[in-house]
């Protein structure tokens, strides 16, 4: 699994984060996406690797430009009640 992170500037409200979201969803198969308008971020969890440029276009053809991207091995993070 991989975890993709983008820097993602233009995004002002919550609708403009789902827009991003629906946006990548419709463009990929993703485990998860989320964006922040407040860290200027959006996450993508992906089982299998992803064309990080076809993923920028995909957002700047939103109107939002991505300025930096950063792709790292991602593991599921486990739960427990037991390790408090």
């Amino acid at each position: 699994m991989e975890k993709i992170t983008l820097q993602v500037e233009g995004m002002v409200c919550s609708m403009c984060e789902a827009h991003i979201n629906d946006a990548v969803r419709r463009a990929f198969a993703v485990k998860k996406v989320s964006s922040s308008r407040s860290k200027g971020t959006t996450e993508v969890i992906t089982e299998q690797p992803i064309d990080t440029e076809a993923l920028k276009a995909a957002i700047d053809a939103t109107g939002y430009t991505v300025t930096g991207c950063r792709v790292e091995p991602y593991t599921k993070k486990g739960f427990s009640l037991f390790g408090r």
